[in-house]
């Protein structure tokens, strides 16, 4: 059974810092790309930050600099480090892994609240 079990969320003040962490196990196959998306009320989901299996990051442009995503591939998990937080970060972060044969997943998600 697939499953991508997300940790880290929060609530924290403008300035803080947070790092969510996401643990796959089941997945079919080699972990290609691990990456965070987000979804704040009424918007788009959107890609924050995504690496690659040689550790090749890109980021959004609102977070570079601020946050970091990093991998561990023995254990199978993605973190993202976020520092400097601010209030347009609070949304539902999403933790997304795609593997060989092209099959794509999901984590469950989990709140990151930045107060003013």
């Amino acid at each position: 059974q697939v499953q991508l079990v997300q940790s880290g969320g929060g609530l924290v003040q403008t300035g803080g810092s947070l790092t969510l962490s996401c643990v796959a196990s089941g997945i079919v196959g080699r972990i290609k790309t691990m990456a965070w998306y987000r979804q704040a009320p009424g918007k788009q989901r959107e890609l924050v930050a995504s690496i690659t299996s040689d550790d090749t990051t890109t980021y959004t442009d609102s977070v570079k600099g601020r946050f970091t995503i990093s991998r561990d591939n023995a254990k199978n998990t993605v973190y993202l480090q976020m520092n400097s937080l601010k209030p347009e970060d609070t949304a539902v972060y999403y933790c997304f892994v795609s593997a060989t044969f092209g099959i794509n997943y999901w984590g469950q998600g989990t709140q990151v609240t930045v107060s003013s």
